[in-house]
């Protein structure tokens, strides 16, 4: 066995044992094991009506899909075939990371370790975007399995982590005593969504891809449902959220069409096309 096949094997081995271990704690998380799960524990900090930027609770219903497409990754690229595909060396440790990541930002809510969750799920989304630059780097034309388990499932984790990020710090600096994250009109909670608003707007220019910003938009209506009809009402919170959703999903439908109209050769390549293949495509 050569090295370069070691190596593959080994990746895929670390994907499927972090993945793995990120669903035992989502289990953890979710109170199966008995104790408090995620909305109630660190004395209710992440519960829906705990901040003015706490989404409401069927939002975390996504995390159940996040999770499916995990495991599917998981799965598929340790079938042997999978072993040496450029995408799964792009990517893979990259899964691997954030599976890890996610299941430790677990483990500190339950500890009631609410700033070093903060600080792990920045590390998280920070992981995310990179890989999914490196998504955005290769092709996008490729099989079903490819298109939904890489390009989908990276690009929803990415969407959600983005929104969750904020609400991880409103969740801290209200825990801390910081009445403008709790009580309405959440000034600052208003700033803080609108730098998630355009970290989101920067990952639907770049990728032209429609997964991250139905996440984002999925967690920013949600944080607008919250903030409508619970406690703390921040009306100006709701309105904020909701521009946002929009923007993020008109400007991923732009650069969608532009892309598929054939005028961005530039970003085609980028992708990981190059010129000859820019060529073949629009002839």
């Amino acid at each position: 066995m050569s090295q370069t096949e070691k190596s593959d094997r080994v990746r895929r081995i670390v994907v499927l044992l972090t993945v793995a271990g990120s669903i035992v704690a989502a289990l953890f998380g979710s109170g199966l094991f008995g104790g408090a799960g995620i909305s109630d524990a660190a004395g209710g900090a992440f519960a829906a009506d705990a901040t003015v930027l706490a989404p409401a609770g069927f939002a975390f219903s996504i995390w159940s899909v996040i999770y499916l497409g995990l495991v599917a990754y998981a799965v598929w690229q340790f079938v042997p075939a999978q072993a040496s595909k450029p995408r799964h060396r792009a990517v893979g440790y990259g899964v691997a990371a954030s599976a890890l990541l996610n299941a430790v930002w677990i483990m500190c809510v339950l500890a009631w370790r609410i700033a070093e969750s903060f600080v792990i799920i920045m590390i998280l989304l920070g992981v995310l975007l990179t890989t999914f630059v490196r998504v955005c780097r290769r092709p996008r034309r490729g099989t079903v399995a490819e298109i939904v388990l890489i390009d989908g499932m990276i690009g929803l984790y990415l969407g959600w982590v983005t929104v969750a990020a904020a609400a991880n710090l409103a969740a801290w600096l209200a825990d801390v005593g910081i009445a403008e994250w709790s009580e309405a009109p959440g000034v600052p909670g208003t700033l803080t969504l609108i730098g998630a608003g355009l970290v989101a707007l920067f990952t639907a220019w770049r990728g032209g891809r429609w997964a991250p910003a139905a996440a984002t938009s999925w967690g920013l209506v949600w944080i607008a449902v919250g903030r409508w009809a619970e406690d703390p009402a921040a009306p100006v919170v709701a309105s904020t959220a909701v521009v946002l959703a929009a923007l993020v999903i008109l400007l991923s439908a732009a650069r969608f069409w532009h892309r598929t109209r054939g005028g961005d050769s530039q970003g085609l390549a980028a992708d990981g096309g190059d010129a000859d293949t820019v060529a073949a495509r629009r002839s």
